[in-house]
C-alpha cells in the first residue's frame, strides 16, 4: 500500500494540531522569561548515528506556529545522519524556538527511530526478493507518520488501516463459517479490495488457495513448513511469512522464499533517537 498525498497532509495537520495544544496549551510561560523581540539561531543534531525521517510535520509545525522561522534543512529526509551531526538549523524568534524545540524533536526523535530501525532489518535481506512489511501495531495517533517512516527505512506499507484491504482472520472465518465464504464475502463487499488470508495449518493452506486468496499469511509456520507451502503454492499466491520472526532469524526466514514477512516491532518497539537542540552564541 501507499500512503496518498492527501491522507498525509491530513495526517500531519491533526498531528501538528495536537502536538502544539498538548505542550502549548494556553501559552509557554517558561519562554515568557526571554525578551520579546530576541532573536536567536538553534542547531539540532543527533547524538547518534539515523536515517532522518519527519521534515514534513516540523516544516508544518513550525509554519503553524510562527511562520517567520526560518528553516534549513542540512540534511533531507531518508537520509543518514552521523552521530554528533547537525541536520537543522532554525533561525527566528528566541521565544518561537523554545516553544516548538520540544514538539520538533519528538516527531524527529521518533519517525527517525523507525527508519533506522527499518533500515537495520531491511538489510537483512539484502540480496533476497523477500520484502519487509510493517502492520497496524503503531502508536496510538502516528499510524501514518510511523508508515511514512518505515517506507524510509526502505521497508514497505501493508494495510494503512481497516479500509484499505481484507485480512482474514480466525474469528472472522467463524463468523463467515469458513475460508471460503470469507473470502467470497469480501469480494462481495468491496470487490478489487486485496484479500489476505490468516492460516495456521496445512489445510486452511489449501482452502485458502482454493478460494483464490490474494496473499496468504502463514502464521507461526516451521521453516520447513515455510519451505514446503512455498514449493506447493508455486506462485498461485503471495505468501507472507508473521510470528516469533526478530532480526536475528529474519534472513533466515526470507530464505524460504515468502513474498513478504511483516513485523509490528518496527513501529511498536522503538527507542527515540537522541536528539540535542543548542542556541547558537
Amino acid at each position: 500500500m501507499s500512503i496518498s498525498s492527501a491522507l498525509l497532509n491530513q495526517a500531519i495537520q491533526i498531528n501538528i494540531q495536537q502536538a502544539l495544544q498538548e505542550d502549548i496549551g494556553e501559552g509557554d510561560i517558561t519562554a515568557l522569561l526571554t525578551p520579546e523581540h530576541e532573536q536567536a539561531t538553534a542547531t539540532i543534531i543527533s547524538r547518534e548515528s539515523m536515517i532522518l525521517a519527519g521534515q514534513p510535520w516540523v516544516n508544518a509545525l513550525i509554519q503553524t506556529y510562527d511562520s517567520s522561522v526560518q528553516v534549513t534543512w542540512l540534511k533531507n529526509d531518508g537520509d543518514f545522519v552521523q552521530a554528533n551531526e547537525a541536520f537543522l538549523k532554525l533561525a527566528g524568534s528566541a521565544r518561537s524556538l523554545l516553544t516548538v524545540e520540544r514538539p520538533t524533536l519528538n516527531f524527529v526523535q521518533t519517525l527517525s527511530a523507525v527508519a533506522t530501525k527499518t533500515a537495520e532489518y531491511v538489510k537483512q535481506l539484502d540480496g533476497l526478493h523477500t520484502q519487509l512489511l510493517d502492520t497496524r501495531k503503531t502508536l496510538p495517533g502516528l499510524r501514518i507518520a510511523q508508515k511514512y517512516a518505515v517506507a524510509l527505512g526502505g521497508g514497505q506499507n501493508h494495510r494503512l488501516g481497516l479500509f484499505d484491504a481484507f485480512l482474514i482472520k480466525e474469528n472472522h472465518i467463524m463468523a463467515a463459517g469458513s475460508i471460503a465464504q470469507a473470502i467470497a464475502q469480501a469480494h462481495q463487499i468491496a470487490p478489487g479490495k486485496l484479500v489476505e488470508v490468516e492460516v495456521e495449518t496445512w489445510d486452511e493452506l489449501n482452502q485458502a488457495l482454493e478460494a483464490k486468496a490474494d496473499i496468504i499469511m502463514l502464521d507461526n509456520f516451521s521453516q520447513q513448513q515455510m519451505i514446503d507451502a512455498v514449493k506447493h503454492v508455486n506462485g498461485r499466491c503471495k505468501l507472507e511469512a508473521s510470528g516469533n520472526i526478530t532480526i536475528d532469524n529474519l534472513r533466515q526466514v526470507a530464505t524460504t522464499g515468502v513474498d513478504y514477512i511483516s513485523m509490528g516491532v518496527l513501529t511498536k518497539d522503538v527507542t527515540a533517537i537522541d536528539l540535542s537542540m543548542r542556541f547558537n552564541a
